[in-house]
């Protein structure tokens, strides 16, 4: 009965272990923020009306480019994690004395995965990626020369943002979130519909302009532990006040874009008006940010922005789709 004891508190030792292990590959893949993924919501509001129209071969290629998307931004943030881990950044950003961050989020600080073990699942989760966008490919109904490159340079890109050619660290972090936006739609709704839109390339700029706006908020909060590795971050490079019009100057284009979108009919006249509850939530994130100082609770507000931005979107998108609104 001992044995038997002994062998099971084994079992169930092994079992937690490997558990807290899955829970912190997720962590490192950063899967809780799925705002990335939200891209395809707006592609398939897109295609999907009229529904006559929309095939079994684009549902498989929306699927696949979407697993893709999530293997391929898990190996960026991965090795994004690795290069935070050997410079230090990363251990400065979320030690002791920033209690608002939470370690286990970094499980290569928190030491809850090895740097190996980091390094492996972000290589295997960039060869999934490739293999399931060029399965999205194969069977995606169009195969446009444009939406074929962006797709190849988003991953290749992808995987060098911290890593190898660390393009973060050469002062293009804020031009590749909003890029890394931008393609994660227009691609793929280039693989479904076969041509390009100026109204879907509006909408992949402000969805890029989420992860921008919740990263500028992050970037400020990490400001000494990025000056000191050299991360040439906007808020790193500048003076505090010189960040705050910055992000107010980002704030304000995100809103302009709509207008000036509408404006000159790249986008339906009321577009800029659909998006207003968008433009509203981000002037409150700027203010509780930098005028009431709560750097934090602006990053979360961010967030909340996009993921009614994305909402939004995909409204405009039924709409023109339907034609309720002409």
């Amino acid at each position: 009965m001992a044995h038997h004891d002994f062998q099971a508190g084994l079992r169930t030792a092994a079992a937690g272990g490997a558990g807290h292990r899955l829970r912190s590959y997720a962590r490192l893949g950063k899967l809780d923020v799925f705002d990335y993924y939200l891209s395809i919501l707006v592609v398939l509001a897109a295609v999907l009306l009229p529904v006559a129209r929309f095939t079994p071969a684009t549902a498989t290629m929306l699927v696949l480019f979407l697993l893709g998307q999530v293997c391929v931004i898990m190996a960026m943030v991965a090795l994004d994690d690795v290069t935070g881990f050997r410079d230090g950044s990363d251990t400065a950003n979320y030690g002791p004395d920033d209690p608002l961050r939470n370690k286990l989020r970094k499980p290569l600080v928190a030491g809850t995965l090895t740097e190996r073990q980091a390094l492996n699942f972000a290589w295997a989760t960039a060869v999934a990626g490739a293999a399931l966008w060029a399965g999205a490919v194969a069977v995606a109904p169009h195969r446009p020369l444009w939406a074929l490159v962006l797709t190849a340079a988003l991953f290749v890109v992808s995987l060098q943002y911290s890593y190898g050619l660390k393009i973060s660290y050469c002062g293009f972090q804020e031009a590749f979130l909003v890029a890394l936006g931008v393609v994660l739609v227009v691609a793929p709704y280039g693989l479904a519909a076969g041509h390009f839109s100026g109204f879907l390339l509006v909408q992949g700029v402000l969805f890029g302009f989420g992860p921008l706006m919740f990263g500028v908020y992050s970037n400020t909060n990490d400001v000494e532990g990025d000056r000191a590795v050299g991360r040439p971050t906007v808020a790193a490079l500048v003076s505090e006040r010189g960040n705050a019009v910055f992000i107010g100057c980002l704030s304000a284009a995100e809103f302009l874009l709509g207008a000036a979108a509408s404006a000159t009919g790249i986008a339906p006249w009321w577009f800029v008006l659909l998006m207003l509850p968008a433009s509203a939530l981000r002037a409150k994130q700027f203010v509780t940010g930098f005028v009431r100082g709560d750097i934090m609770r602006a990053r979360r507000t961010g967030f909340a922005v996009h993921r009614l931005g994305v909402a939004l979107l995909v409204l405009a998108n039924v709409l023109v789709g339907t034609g309720a609104a002409a």
